[in-house]
């Protein structure tokens, strides 16, 4: 199923729950209300403004609005800006307001075509104020310049609805037949339309959609044709692809309350803004609620990856390594959700005017959740980068340049997400970028460790499988937690880099700049260049534990792992590691330095230092 055609169909459901407007209609934010006497003069200016100034106006469900532009845009219908309905707006300099008289007479003719032959007290009330309307009674009571560029609605005084509301024009039974009159009869030709199928009038300009990150405040397109090399046939516009008006309203109605603040589908990674929703026809509306819910828990960012904070002590079934222990089938039971319920996921990013769809995946609930625990599996590192599973915004935290998040490569966000969600390779630039992290003297930690993993235990499980790319050729998976018996060159050589590391901290102590710092680029890139040198300086570290009783058998401990990775690794150190190499070199290295003690019965006379042991490897200063 097409973009346009699922956003269609999720209009149908968001409408039988009155969370979108009518057809002819849209979600506005109001700012102020002119409250008119019945002679048409104006009394009160009724704030509806959130928070007040500059607070956002209020959401109402008024007549359309539609993108402007040239030189005559054309005014709304019993609403607009204070540029056509009172004909002043803001003026650049900051002193008396610019005058709009076109537009003002813009609006006034709009409204005496529409309503001509009206009997309804409330439209012949405006009807009035705009004939007598001057600019020069700005000045006068109730006005302020508070309104001026902010949208204006209008009230009949004492005009009150069924239940004793205060009732706009727009709201009146006869503006509302008006309206939808009009609404349905455009003057556009009528042709098939893509998503529907059937023959309608077609909409020449499609709806503006609003809410995405980084895209205009005033909503930017998803469908448009703005030059003439996009056009064919002498078509233009919106012909060159045909949409019905009735379809085009009802995807933007859909994807604008996917994207309104609170709709609980909506999450952002880095430039992409990611909506999902379910679909209800099969399952039902309670079904589709929860699996919405579900992919909410899942997906929604939890901040930067922190091994001690990240998920704190709250529960959290969603969210846990636990679940994906269980079989296949029983994780959507245990869930509490349908595994055949359809969910789509649409990424969406800025540019321009336009919007470019990022990804867009269609699966069952139950794929979903397949995917997400391959994903989570493939970050599996021991001791846990994380208390548990992270989302795929957090990931990205790993490729921040000193923890700030603005310096996040914007791209990798929606290729992140392609590959969680269909399951393919993650990709090949995440790993470079990774890499040029830790070159750059980044710490080799839990969670850029973790996401080295997964990038390689994926591609050599797809591999094996004969479906990714033949020219990596990794023929081996990558070991969750310290495998001495792992014959991977790079590995051994991450493992003994963090063998010599910790050699140099427990014979000298805190340092400004360790062998991390200064050498692990060059010995994750260039091992021959490197390790030779490291190697002969060690043995000058070995050398003063030897001196200290205290440390002797921490330095016997040290020659007996060097001795043991060493025999592993070939005569002839590899010149050059590729990326696939020097993530394994990180992952190897990550194994040796955070590798957990042995238990007291199977281990060693001298025990294994850890990471955080501050006598046998105190960490460098920073």
């Amino acid at each position: 199923m097409s973009v346009l055609a699922a956003l269609t169909a999720h209009y149908g459901r968001l409408e039988r729950r009155h969370a979108v407007a009518p057809f002819g209609y849209s979600s506005e934010a109001i700012a102020f209300g002119l409250v008119l006497a019945a002679d048409g003069e104006p009394l009160a200016c009724d704030d509806l403004r959130l928070g007040k100034a500059p607070g956002r106006g209020q959401a109402l469900t008024v007549p359309r609005s539609t993108k402007r532009s040239g030189i005559r845009p054309p005014p709304f219908f019993l609403w607009d800006n204070s540029r056509y309905v009172l004909g002043l707006g803001r003026s650049a300099e900051g002193g008396e307001p610019a005058a709009y008289a076109a537009r003002a007479d813009a609006f006034r003719v709009w409204h005496e075509r529409l309503l001509a032959g009206t009997e309804d007290p409330g439209l012949l009330t405006l009807l009035r104020f705009l004939r007598r309307w001057t600019p020069e009674r700005f000045a006068e009571a109730p006005f302020s310049p508070a309104l001026l560029d902010r949208t204006l609605a209008f009230r009949l005084a004492g005009d009150s609805d069924a239940a004793g509301r205060p009732r706009f024009l727009h709201d009146r039974p006869a503006a509302r037949a008006l309206w939808e009159v009009h609404a349905a009869n455009g003057n556009r030709p009528d042709a098939v339309c893509l998503v529907t199928g059937r023959t309608a009038p077609v909409a020449r300009l499609h709806p503006a959609i609003k809410g995405v990150w980084g895209a205009r405040e005033t909503g930017a397109s998803l469908v448009s044709f703005h030059q003439a090399a996009f056009t064919s046939h002498g078509k233009r516009q919106g012909d060159n692809a045909p949409v019905s008006e009735a379809a085009a309203f009802q995807y933007g109605a859909a994807l604008n309350a996917l994207l309104a603040p609170g709709s609980g589908c909506r999450l952002r990674i880095g430039d992409t803004t990611t909506v999902f929703w379910a679909d209800a026809a099969v399952h039902g509306e309670a079904a589709a609620r929860r699996v919405e819910a579900l992919v909410a828990a899942v997906l929604l960012p939890t901040g930067p990856p922190d091994r001690q904070r990240d998920g704190g002590d709250r529960p959290d079934r969603v969210r846990s390594w636990a679940w994906l222990d269980s079989p296949p089938a029983d994780r959507a039971t245990t869930l509490g959700v349908e595994p055949d319920v359809r969910v789509y996921v649409l990424g969406l990013a800025p540019n321009g005017p336009r919007l470019s769809v990022r990804f867009w995946q269609v699966l069952t609930a139950g794929a979903l959740l397949e995917r997400l625990a391959a994903h989570w599996d493939d970050l599996r590192l021991e001791p846990p980068a994380w208390k548990r599973p992270p989302a795929p915004g957090a990931l990205l935290y790993a490729l921040a340049r000193q923890g700030r998040p603005e310096t996040i490569p914007p791209q990798l966000a929606g290729e992140l997400m392609r590959a969680i969600l269909t399951g393919c390779r993650y990709p090949r630039t995440l790993l470079v970028a990774m890499i040029q992290r830790l070159r750059v003297g980044e710490p080799a930690d839990g969670p850029r460790a973790a996401l080295c993993k997964a990038i390689l235990q994926r591609e050599a499980r797809l591999h094996r499988r004969g479906v990714a790319d033949p020219s990596a050729n990794p023929t081996q998976g990558v070991p969750v937690s310290l495998d001495r018996t792992e014959s991977d060159q790079a590995y051994r050589l991450g493992r003994l880099f963090a063998v010599l590391e910790n050699a140099q901290r427990a014979a000298l102590g805190r340092l400004n700049a360790s062998v991390r710092d200064r050498y692990y680029g060059a010995a994750s890139a260039t091992p021959a260049s490197v390790f030779p040198s490291l190697l002969r300086t060690t043995t000058h570290h070995l050398a003063a534990l030897h001196r200290d009783r205290r440390t002797r058998g921490l330095a016997v401990w040290f020659e007996r792992e060097i001795d043991e990775i060493m025999r592993g690794l070939d005569m002839n150190l590899p010149r050059q590691l590729q990326p696939l190499g020097q993530g394994r070199f990180t992952i190897g290295y990550h194994h040796q330095r955070f590798a957990r003690k042995p238990a007291p019965e199977a281990a060693d006379p001298v025990s294994q230092p850890g990471p955080d042991d501050a006598e046998a490897a105190p960490e460098p200063e920073e």
